[in-house]
Parts: structure tokens; C-alpha cells; sequence
């Protein structure tokens, strides 16, 4: 198993990645995983109605601005700030959610690439040993975002990209602790933060064409986002130590 320390290690000697494999590789595993990921996105998408609701029935739902007396930066920014603290609870509850499905999601991609036997298991780490370590780390990634958006765009724009990280960090190191996972997700993106950004800006691009084919086209191709971090994280880290 990597400790922390090999991770770091093979971090800072990480060779430089080239934009155009990284994407094409993408889109390649894209075309082979593109109904698990449907069916992730289909969970979390669910999960986030259902979270919603039951927040909005207690009073802590986030609200829409009130466009009807013009657009006032002011008021806006403060609308966004209330909005922020609001959603803390909820968001905490789907960060967490997030990591273990997409993390599953990300397992299940390894057997692939790897040849492996593959096991459908989208809820492989929404299990007993992992829900401490889910809650935590969704309270970090809630926290870390939250105190981003109030900071306004930047400050967003990039812990956005080692944020992106903790799903594949936990996947492939769960028997790391809490904080050695948001350190090595944060190590890697800083690291690769411009290749990660700029894949993930494509990809995202590219995914949102689903919105054409009645929005609900996006739930298809909306994994295609999850899968530049997941070769980055193969090429800087690599898959030989993971067992699971």
C-alpha cells in the first residue's frame, strides 16, 4: 500500500503529461463506461433532489435571486453569501455522497483499464468502514469550497481542481487518513493544476452537448468530466499498489 510519503515522492517526480492523451484517453474510456457513469450521475442526481427537499422542509433549502427589481451587486452578493451558509448542511451530506459513488465509479474504471474482473459495485465504499471517513471528508470538501465561493471567483477557480481529486485520492488510498487524503489531492493539483483545469474544461464542454438532446442527454455524458483526473492520477501515481 502507498503511504503519504510515496505518494508525495512520486508527485514531485511526476514526468510532464501531454493535454492531447490525456483527453483522448478520456474520450476512449468515455465510450466504454458511458452507462456506469449514467447510472452514477442518475444516483447523485436523485440524491440531490431527494437531499434538497428535505433540507427545503426544514428550512435550510437554498433560494433563487429576485430578479423582478433589476440586478444589484449588492444585494446579489449578499443573496449568494446567505445562499453559501444555507447549503452548508446539505452540501456536506451530497460531498460526501459524491466521494464514494464517484469513487466506486472510479474503481470500477481501474478493473477496466487494468483487465480486470469488473464488479458493477457503484456503492463499493457507501458501506459501514467508510462512513466516518465519508462524512469527514465531505465537511472538508464542503468547507474548503464554502470558504472559496465567499472569497468570490478566483480564490473558487482553483481549489476547484484538487477538489476534483478527493474522489480518486479515496478511492485508490481509503486506508490513508483524512487529512493525508486532502494533502496529496491538494500536492497533485497543485502540481498538474494547468493540465487538470484545461482537460476538465474541455470535457466539460464537451459534456455539456448532452443539453441538446433535452437536458436530459447531460446525465449521459456528464461522467466524461469525472475521467481526466482519473488518467492523470494513473500517469503521476499509477495503479500497482491498490488492491481493491
Amino acid at each position: 500500500m502507498n503511504t503519504s510519503e510515496s505518494l508525495f515522492k512520486k508527485i514531485e517526480n511526476a514526468k510532464d503529461l501531454d493535454f492531447n492523451l490525456i483527453f483522448t484517453e478520456s474520450v476512449d474510456l468515455f465510450k466504454k463506461v458511458w452507462l456506469k457513469g449514467f447510472i452514477v450521475v442518475s444516483i447523485l442526481f436523485g440524491c440531490a433532489i431527494v437531499i434538497n427537499l428535505v433540507f427545503g422542509i426544514i428550512g435550510l433549502s437554498t433560494f433563487p435571486y429576485n430578479f423582478e427589481n433589476g440586478f444589484d451587486f449588492e444585494a446579489f452578493t449578499e443573496h449568494q453569501t446567505r445562499n453559501s451558509l444555507y447549503a452548508v448542511p446539505q452540501n456536506i451530506v451530497l460531498s460526501a455522497l459524491m466521494i464514494g459513488l464517484v469513487g466506486g465509479f472510479y474503481r470500477i474504471c481501474r478493473q477496466l483499464v487494468l483487465g480486470e474482473s469488473v464488479s458493477d459495485d457503484y456503492f463499493y465504499f457507501l458501506k459501514k468502514a467508510y462512513y466516518s471517513k465519508l462524512l469527514m471528508l465531505g465537511i472538508i470538501y464542503t468547507g474548503i469550497a464554502t470558504v472559496a465561493q465567499l472569497l468570490y471567483f478566483f480564490p473558487y477557480i482553483y481549489v476547484f481542481v484538487p477538489l476534483s481529486y478527493f474522489s480518486i485520492v479515496f478511492a485508490m488510498n481509503h486506508h490513508l487518513t483524512e487529512v493525508e487524503i486532502v494533502k496529496v489531492c491538494f500536492k497533485i493539483g497543485h502540481k498538474k493544476w494547468l493540465l487538470t483545469f484545461g482537460t476538465l474544461f474541455v470535457s466539460g464542454l464537451l459534456a455539456a452537448l448532452g443539453v441538446l438532446a433535452c437536458v436530459i442527454g447531460l446525465l449521459f455524458t456528464l461522467c466524461l468530466v469525472y475521467l481526466p483526473v482519473f488518467f492523470i492520477y494513473r500517469e503521476v501515481i499509477g495503479f500497482e499498489d491498490i488492491t481493491t
